[in-house]
């Protein structure tokens, strides 16, 4: 199981600290472990994904929406573009592009995390959302 430290609220630090779980959450997605998110995740998560009809509500969601590609996820390349982390006292958005770079091609997301400081001092995500890139026209 992974495991986070605790985090001050507010400030430079929750920001580099919310961008370091996040990223540690994505390396190891990136090798086909969820578990990095689902420990960041609360209880009572909302997760949005344009690749499910409805939102998933609930850790225990999350983790069986995860468990059937457990392993099957291989990205040997991606970056995080220009992240941004807004907050306010005991709670965090944090904004970020994800590119990913498989088989020669590139493909993209917006993604949205709404983190909030839980009584013990650990920052959690309460609220995922994934959408597609669109590109200009």
């Amino acid at each position: 199981m992974v495991e986070y430290t605790e985090s001050t609220p507010g400030g430079e630090d929750s920001t580099a600290a919310i961008i370091a779980l996040e990223k540690h959450a994505l390396e190891l997605w990136n090798d086909g472990n969820p578990d990095g998110f689902i420990a960041l995740s609360s209880d009572d998560v909302v997760y949005m994904d344009p690749a499910l009809e409805h939102k998933l509500v609930g850790r225990e969601a999350l983790k069986a929406y995860y468990d059937p590609i457990r392993g099957k996820v291989k990205i040997p390349e991606y970056r995080m573009i220009d992240p941004v982390v807004q907050s306010v006292p005991d709670a965090a958005v944090l904004t970020y592009d994800y590119e990913v770079y498989r088989d020669g091609s590139a493909f993209k997301m917006h993604c949205t995390e709404v983190y909030r400081l839980n009584p013990s001092g650990r920052w959690e995500i309460i609220h995922t959302h994934w959408s597609f890139f669109q590109p200009a026209r």
